[in-house]
């Protein structure tokens, strides 16, 4: 079975693109952040999964780049590179095996 394209009507695509142009760069970004960051609940769920990690630690370091904190915002690039090509791992969860 094929997924059926989502098609907005021109007035819904303006009015989010409007709702969208009242946010500054840095609202967006620190929005596609909260959106992306794993929450308490998912944690055990996600805490290995490298794409969900790395666009975590992505969106971080957009916001520090765009809050002109480049030393933050590379070691985040650092840790989502890091996910992506599998350098790094989750450490076990410290609240387990007490």
């Amino acid at each position: 079975m094929q997924a059926k394209p989502i098609v907005m009507s021109q007035s819904t695509q303006l009015s989010k693109t409007s709702q969208l142009d009242e946010l500054s760069t840095i609202e967006l970004a620190q929005a596609l952040m909260e959106r992306l960051s794993i929450s308490p609940n998912d944690w055990h769920r996600l805490k290995s999964n490298r794409n969900s990690r790395a666009s975590e630690q992505a969106a971080a370091a957009l916001v520090f780049l765009l809050k002109n904190q480049p030393t933050e915002a590379v070691a985040r690039l650092e840790q989502a590179s890091g996910w992506l090509n599998r350098s790094i791992s989750a450490p076990p969860c410290p609240t387990h095996g007490k």
